[in-house]
């Protein structure tokens, strides 16, 4: 077992802040001791500037589909086995960008932005498999909670869900993800499965060079009766290779009788297998490392509307990206303010903030409650995330720019 933070920051060795630059060395030891002794959850932290990336969490939801062709393989496929065999390849093929692709890119994990409430990220990818559209909305932001839909009509696909986050502190910084997905099938009866999500624990903050674990296990529950469970496992104090993970699929409430099994280091590769274990006959393989991504598209920046992320970020980004920690203070600030101020008008107004794109319901539908029934565990959280948050379709064939007329974030 490791040694806990607190201990490491009494008996600082030469590679505590390796990862950090000389001139930060001292705030991000402030910043560990600080998220060692706070009690609650760390979200409501203000983070250093130095470690922020210059994304907004909204943009996260794109990661569900860097790889169109893989997302809507399973809308072709006749036998329900193998659709469900193609789910499961797809999600483990997200697990990658989603959370790695900030570590590969700047050499350790970045805090992302955190979203305002009404900030929306729009996009599409198009390439082999067609179109795919992207729509991405902060719908609460006490407690703050993200909604995404991913459409592809040519394939009769959608992928819809909700996430928040509630960070704590152990030895590590560790994040529950609340929420879950949902992908559809028009094509075949509406078929549906529920998706929940991994959580996360941070691994390299005494060196300054923070990447992502997952732990635990997931699952992803059909309509058409399969399951599969996803387990997470990292790098131990003595062996074990970190972000491994094992899955297998199996038909629902029969566990023991395999159909499929994968294995392998999502942000590397892993092979799939009929059967159980490393006996089994290999099918496929995938690695996310080679595996062609398919860039988003999203509007230039003089076409979009401030409430769109890149937009309405934009001065912070543009700090952060020249290293200028007093500008992205004093930007970020503006805004943060900004929306505060927003909340108290409607408060007393008696106003709630109207959404463009999501809906909010009190609790679950009839058939998610059958289809969690595949999943250990899994229940909604409605308190934890302001509601049950659902694509609204009328909603969003309304909604035009300028989203909130006469209303800026900034």
């Amino acid at each position: 077992m490791s040694p806990s933070l607190n201990t490491t920051l009494s008996n600082p060795s030469k590679d505590e802040g390796a990862g950090v630059s000389p001139q930060n060395k001292g705030s991000w030891s402030s910043f560990l001791k600080s998220i060692a002794s706070f009690n609650g959850d760390l979200s409501s932290m203000t983070a250093p500037p130095f470690i922020l990336g210059t994304l907004s969490l909204t943009e996260f939801s794109a990661y569900w589909t860097q790889h169109p062709a893989v997302f809507v393989a399973p809308a072709a496929e006749k036998d329900p086995a193998k659709r469900a065999l193609l789910v499961l390849k797809w999600f483990l093929s997200t697990l990658k960008p989603s959370y790695s692709t900030r570590n590969d890119k700047y050499g350790s994990e970045k805090k992302p932005l955190n979203p305002f409430l009404g900030e929306v990220f729009l996009g599409k990818w198009e390439d082999e498999a067609g179109t795919t559209e992207l729509v991405s909305e902060q719908v609460s932001h006490h407690p703050p909670v993200t909604a995404y839909c991913i459409q592809n009509a040519q394939h009769g696909i959608k992928l819809e869900g909700y996430n928040g986050q509630k960070a704590s502190f152990s030895r590590t910084i560790h994040i529950k993800q609340i929420g879950h997905a949902l992908l559809t099938l028009s094509a075949h009866n509406n078929e549906t499965y529920l998706i929940t999500l991994p959580n996360i624990h941070i691994e390299g903050l005494i060196y300054g060079k923070p990447f992502v674990e997952l732990n635990g296990c997931t699952y992803i529950s059909s309509s058409s009766g399969f399951t599969s469970k996803i387990d997470y496992s990292g790098k131990g104090w003595v062996s074990g290779k970190k972000n491994s993970f094992t899955a297998t699929m199996f038909p629902t409430g029969k566990e023991k009788d395999l159909l499929y099994s994968i294995e392998g280091q999502w942000p590397e590769a892993f092979t799939i297998r009929e059967g159980g274990g490393k006996h089994g006959t290999v099918i496929d393989n995938f690695n996310a490392r080679t595996q062609p991504i398919t860039p988003l598209i999203v509007p230039p920046l003089e076409q979009q509307d401030p409430w769109e992320a890149n937009k309405a970020w934009e001065k912070v980004i543009t700090a952060i990206t020249k290293g200028d920690m007093d500008t992205t203070n004093a930007e970020k600030s503006k805004l943060e303010n900004a929306q505060r101020e927003l909340r108290r008008k409607e408060q007393a107004e008696g106003r709630e903030w109207q959404r463009r794109f999501f809906a909010r319901r009190q609790g679950a539908e009839e058939w998610w409650e059958k289809l969690a029934k595949g999943c250990a565990g899994e229940r909604i959280e409605a308190e934890k995330t302001g509601g049950v948050w659902r694509f609204d379709k009328e909603k969003a064939e309304s909604a035009r720019r300028p989203f909130h007329e006469g209303v800026m974030p900034f």
